[in-house]
């Protein structure tokens, strides 16, 4: 019974070690404006909070035409949490596990999909940097909040 007991609570320390909460991810809210994208182009970032997790959309622009819109997505799946893509050109949403978090930061990672296989957000101070990669291959995204 020792044994069986303490098992259990071996299992839930682990648990509750590598658990991860929406409240974690707050420092994400707001509107993002894109600092490096190509000449001619603006950029921008949105994220919310919802009973689900968090709401995103990534929209770049050309003057006053839409390029590119990707909904975002974080929510719990699996007893994880996982950022969600999906972008027209993909069937269906793509999961990134989020694999580790600080309070500033996180990473997830899809291997199985061809690109990006690993997504990373970082805060440091007031710019916030995503970066998506697969081996050698990144693209740095660099944003700042937007005060509107």
């Amino acid at each position: 019974m020792k044994k069986l007991l303490l098992l259990s609570i071996g299992c839930l320390t682990t648990f509750l070690v590598g658990a991860q909460s929406f409240d974690d991810l707050k420092w994400l809210e707001g509107k993002w404006e894109r600092q490096n994208a190509r000449p001619g182009m603006t950029a921008f970032e949105v994220w919310e909070k919802t009973d689900e997790g968090f709401k995103g959309m990534g929209v770049s622009l050309k003057g006053a035409d839409t390029v590119f819109v990707e909904n975002l997505k974080i929510v719990q799946k699996d007893g994880a949490l996982h950022y969600v893509a999906d972008v027209s050109s993909n069937q269906a949403p793509t999961y990134f596990k989020i694999t580790s978090s600080t309070e500033n930061g996180f990473v997830s990672e899809n291997p199985q999909h061809d690109f990006p296989k690993k997504i990373a957000y970082t805060l440091e101070g007031k710019k916030l940097t995503a970066v998506i990669s697969a081996g050698e291959k990144a693209m740095g995204f660099v944003f700042v909040r937007s005060e509107d």
